[in-house]
């Protein structure tokens, strides 16, 4: 078997999604699965992480303004009876009890009409970026916001913005609607932003465990597939070098199952093609021996028949012509020239014969029955003692070929009768 390997051409990609093919295509199968699996791990991992961080965030916001609406209503109500006494110490006991038991207060204040400070939360004074927020500002960032009518029983202001200490939510509302006073009550993102945080790094741990899981999961897939696929590429390089009894192994019935399965098959059938292939060659060869000594045999013939016939008669020939020579007498010169004439007559009639043995013209001109009872007719006479009996019923012309091979078959059973 032909053992050299013909080089693969692969065309070159010339536009960007031909190099992009080239470039995922030029990658082992193995690769490919385990960037599948990462890629889809991440993606899924960060959207569902992104998803939840947002949800939450969104559902976190809701009750931390839920909170603070409840806040500015409650102090609002509890705040009224100490202004009418006019006992500050109660409204700044009431502030700081309502900032301490709600860890997203950051602190509470009272006002009255001319924004001037009545209680509140603060160690030291209030802040006066605090106090004197910049409303116009905030409105043009859509942070300010009305809750129903403003300064309207029920009603109230939410304000959102940022401070050093993080996002503050600032909920203020009018104490009571015969009253200018305005309690403010601020609660802060920061413990929320924490859970969410929290939470978001959770979910990304998960993301990476699940990714490591992901990438040994796919190892192993990736080891179960390109195991049998190896072994056969090994396999088909073995066949490519001759071994056509190589055979591999039935992984499980799967379509790799199944490619083994008509892999085995294909090697078995190569086999006995080859064997076929092999014994015929044999025959052939046999063959070819026979036919070069068959050969041989037939110019050791043709080298007998010129040796013991036309040899012995042209030798016969000059003898009689150096008798000739010497002969005086007419009577014996003519005898003698009766007696060369009918050798000479003999070797051409010998010479021709061994023509007709070599190849027959009436073989070609008259067909094959006429040839065979010519030379039968030829082998009688050679042969008196052995009878000869031809009927042929040929009607039309067989091919060349056929007719060379059965008149040699012919001839040469003949011979051998005669021997």
């Amino acid at each position: 078997m032909n053992n050299q390997t013909t080089p693969i051409h692969h065309p070159e990609a010339h536009n960007p999604r031909e190099q992009l093919w080239t470039l995922i295509g030029g990658v082992s199968v193995r690769t490919k699965i385990l960037g599948i699996v990462l890629t889809l791990t991440v993606v899924l991992g960060l959207g569902v992480t992104w998803q939840v961080r947002t949800v939450m965030r969104n559902n976190l916001l809701n009750e931390l303004e839920l909170l603070g609406q409840s806040l500015m209503s409650d102090l609002a109500a509890r705040s009224a009876a100490p202004l009418n006494r006019g006992d500050t110490a109660d409204l700044t006991q009431l502030l700081t009890e309502t900032v301490t038991n709600h860890p997203d207060a950051q602190y509470a204040l009272i006002v009255d009409a001319d924004n001037r400070v009545i209680a509140h939360t603060f160690e030291d004074e209030v802040p006066d970026e605090l106090l004197n927020l910049d409303i116009a500002h905030l409105m043009e960032q859509q942070l300010f916001h009305y809750y129903q009518n403003s300064f309207s029983p029920g009603g109230g202001h939410h304000i959102h913005f940022e401070h050093k200490d993080g996002f503050i939510h600032d909920f203020s509302i009018l104490i009571d609607e015969n009253r200018e006073e305005i309690v403010r009550v601020a609660l802060s993102e920061a413990r929320l932003q924490g859970i969410i945080d929290q939470t978001t790094q959770q979910m990304l741990v998960t993301t990476v465990i699940v990714g490591l899981v992901g990438i040994l999961a796919a190892m192993l897939l990736t080891w179960l597939l390109t195991r049998p696929i190896l072994d056969l590429v090994t396999a088909t390089e073995r066949v490519r070098q001759g071994d056509l009894t190589v055979r591999v192994p039935h992984w499980a019935d799967d379509e790799i199952g199944a490619l083994a399965d008509a892999f085995n098959q294909m090697t078995c059938d190569l086999e006995v093609s080859h064997r076929a292939v092999e014994e015929k060659e044999a025959a052939r060869t046999r063959l070819l021996a026979q036919l070069i000594n068959a050969q041989e045999e037939e110019r050791k013939r043709i080298a007998r028949e010129l040796h013991d016939g036309v040899g012995q008669a042209m030798t016969s020939l000059l003898v009689g012509l150096k008798i000739l020579d010497q002969l005086e007498d007419v009577e014996a010169i003519h005898h003698k020239t009766s007696d060369l004439r009918h050798v000479t007559s003999h070797t051409l009639d010998n010479v021709r014969l061994l023509s007709r043995q070599l190849r027959p013209s009436a073989l070609d001109d008259l067909g094959l029955a006429a040839a065979v009872e010519r030379y039968l007719g030829e082998f009688s006479k050679l042969y008196p003692a052995l009878p000869v009996d031809f009927h042929a019923d040929l009607p039309n012309r067989l091919p060349s070929t056929v007719e060379t091979s059965l008149y040699r078959i012919v001839q040469e059973a003949m011979t051998n009768a005669a021997r």
